[in-house]
Parts: structure tokens; sequence; C-alpha cells
């Protein structure tokens, strides 16, 4: 197995660090990597937020869902789709003229341009990430950046094509992270398909999921099976709720 292939295999998140700083070749190194990432028609629809207030970082700890970690990491990044930058190039072009002269509508940034953005900012976030690792770094995904909507376009400043689709927080592993069991993946079996897609069986689902074990104690008593308790814990929890109005409000101001 190679370095790269080594790094990417024993990869997993880690939410507790050494007090140590990052010195800036380590981040200036990391962020080379990460600007290097593939990009769609080399557009770089993203932007990235070096979080280095510490009152920001513990507002953040606690807009994205309560993580006191957040505020302890010694290098946090926030991964913006970011639509502003064009449209703002764009309008200093004069295109507005140039559609005007032809009989033609200036198009806005749509649905479409929000999820080719997405894709740039997550591929540079992963860029990021395996760039940090192989540098001795760990490193976490913040989802939670994509609630509370109202909150960060504030905080952060966004205008209306620019949303913050991920953050990453990064720090030097402790031991106790470094000896923690890796999480499982489920089998290939069950993720890749040839050719078209396939909905899985109930047989199926009984296999992908029955090495799971079940929670107990408190809110967990009339659970049966583990698709309950990801309901539970997951996509019917309250931060999941949130994120949901979260996105509905920002694709509103994206419509615009």
């Amino acid at each position: 197995m190679n370095q790269v292939m080594e790094v990417l295999m024993k990869r997993k998140s880690v939410r507790a660090y050494e007090e140590r700083e990052i010195s800036a070749e380590v981040r200036a190194e990391i962020l080379k990597a990460t600007l290097r990432a593939p990009t769609a028609g080399n557009l770089m629809l993203y932007s990235i937020l070096d979080i280095t207030d510490q009152k920001l970082k513990d507002k953040l700890a606690v807009t994205c869902d309560h993580q006191p970690f957040i505020a302890r990491a010694p290098m946090v990044w926030v991964f913006l789709a970011d639509y502003q930058r064009w449209y703002d190039y764009f309008l200093a072009s004069d295109v507005e003229g140039l559609c005007s002269r032809r009989g033609l509508t200036l198009e806005k940034p749509s649905e479409s341009d929000l999820f080719l953005a997405c894709c740039d900012a997550l591929i540079a976030a992963q860029n990021a990430v395996i760039a940090a690792e192989s540098l001795g770094l760990g490193s976490c995904y913040i989802g939670d950046i994509m609630e509370q909507y109202e909150t960060h376009r504030e905080l952060l400043n966004l205008p209306p094509y620019v949303f913050p689709i991920g953050m990453l927080v990064f720090g030097y592993p402790t031991q106790q992270q470094k000896d923690r069991e890796m999480t499982t993946r489920f089998d290939e079996k069950f993720i890749v398909f040839k050719d078209c897609y396939r909905r899985l069986d109930k047989e199926e689902f009984d296999e992908m999921f029955g090495k799971r074990k079940l929670p107990k104690g408190k809110g967990m008593e009339d659970v049966t099976n583990f698709g309950q308790v990801m309901y539970l814990n997951k996509f019917g929890a309250d931060f999941s709720i949130e994120m949901r109005r979260s996105v509905r409000e920002m694709l509103k101001a994206w419509r615009k």
C-alpha cells in the first residue's frame, strides 16, 4: 500500500486535539493542496473562511449544535458554495449591457449553480482533509454550519449567492484519538451497483445493519431495530429539522 492509500484508509474524524499550534508553514501547505482540488470548468465556485477570532469560534461552537470542541480547535475553516464572486464579476464586466444588445436576459445563479458550487466546495474540503492528514493533523467535518442560516449569514457577512456548505476543524490528535478504534463502513455490495441503481430489500437491510448494536436507555425503550435508532438520532432529531428549515430559507434568498 502506497502512502496516499495508507492516509486514505487510516483517516478518521478527530474531535480532541493537543494544545499545539499549527505552524504557518503547515497551514500554507494544506491551503496549497486545497486550492488544487478539481473544480467545475476551473471556476473555483467556493470561498474559504479561515476563522481566527476566538470569539467567533466560540459562537460557532454554539450555533453548530453546541459542540465545544469546535472552539478548542487550532484551525477552523468554513467552506462556502460561492457564486457571488462570478455574478459580481459579470456585473463588473457589463454582461448586462452585452445581454441587452443581444436581446438576452441576464441570468442569475440558479439551483443548479448552487449544486455545482456545493460540489466544488466539498471537493476542495476533502483535499484539505487528506493534505492535513498527511501532515499529521486530524480533522472533523461539521455539517451543522448549514443550520441557523440567518444567524450565520449575519455572523459571517454572507451575500445572497453564498452558502456555508461545510466546516472543517483541524488539530493534532490526542493519543486517545489516535488509539480510538476506526468506525466501520458498509460492505461495497450495498453501495456499488453496475450500470443502474437498485433498491435494497428487507433481507439485504437486515444483513447490512445486522451487526449494529441497539442503544439502551431513556427514550429508547420502544426501539426495536437500527433503522428506528437512526431516524430518532439523525433524520428526526432537532438539529436535522433545523437544518431543513435553514436550507429552505437559504434557497429563498438564492432564488430572489
